[in-house]
This record gives C-alpha cells, sequence and structure tokens, in this order.
C-alpha cells in the first residue's frame, strides 16, 4: 500500500496539501515570493523525524510503565551551502522532565525507536548521520 498526498497550488509560493485527511499549508519566505504563511517544505523533513521518533519512545515508555511529567523533541540538522542545498547530518534531543525517570527505560526507548521502529530515522541514516542526545530535568 502507498501512501498518497495531494498538493494544490493556492497563490504565490503557497500551497496546501492534504495528508491523512487533514490540510497543511507550506510557503516560501518573502524574500523568494512566498508570503511565509506556512512552513518551508525541508523543515518538514524535519517535522517527520521528530514525530517518527517520538510516538515511538511516547509508545514504549507506556509500555514500560515509566511515567514523566513532559517530553520533547528537538531536531537540528546542518545543509549543504550549494545547490541543491541538502541536510548532511540531524541531531535528535529527547528532553524529558519528571521526578521519577528512569534512565534506562528512556535509553531502550530511544535506541529501540532509532535502531528499530523509526523509518523515518532509517531512510535520513541513509543520506547522513543521526545522532541524538537525552536530556533529563527534575
Amino acid at each position: 500500500m502507498a501512501d498518497k498526498i495531494s498538493l494544490k497550488w493556492i497563490e504565490g509560493m503557497a500551497f496546501d496539501g492534504e495528508v491523512n485527511g487533514h490540510t497543511l499549508r507550506i510557503d516560501a519566505n518573502e524574500s523568494v515570493g512566498g508570503k511565509d504563511t506556512g512552513p518551508r517544505p525541508k523543515a518538514l523533513m524535519l517535522i517527520a523525524l521528530a514525530g517518527c521518533t517520538a510516538m515511538d519512545v511516547v509508545s514504549i515508555l507506556n509500555k514500560m510503565r515509566m511515567p514523566y511529567d513532559d517530553f520533547n523533541v528537538n531536531v537540528e540538522a546542518n545543509k549543504t551551502e550549494e545547490h541543491p542545498v541538502v541536510y548532511t547530518d540531524f541531531k535528535i534531543v529527547y528532553r524529558f522532565r519528571g521526578s521519577a525517570l528512569d534512565r534506562e527505560k528512556i535509553e531502550k526507548a530511544v535506541s529501540l525507536s532509532q535502531d528499530r521502529y523509526c523509518g523515518v530515522s532509517a531512510m535520513y541514516k541513509s543520506i547522513g548521520t543521526v545522532s541524538y542526545e537525552i536530556v533529563l530535568e527534575d
């Protein structure tokens, strides 16, 4: 079964994408003719990576019954300066806050996501380096 999306031109550099029954606007910044009414397509690649691994980690930690008060994922990617501008490496920072955090369980959940479950991470590893860091806060 293939994934399918639809992209419709709105105006200027703005397009609305239909994804899983949801609409997502993409646009360019004003310096290249857009109106900045949505994110750039390449940055959505970083959202896809963060979302994929974050959902894995939440699912695994729920199965492990490991509580946390807050969880967020930040992704930073370096890119080439010459055209076509592409990402060369990705760094994921998993940040947890809570009073009963178990580092061992969190490391296992992140490792399982990165090494086994996250298809986006697996794809990106074929084009560059994917590294990660886990930050625990009380």
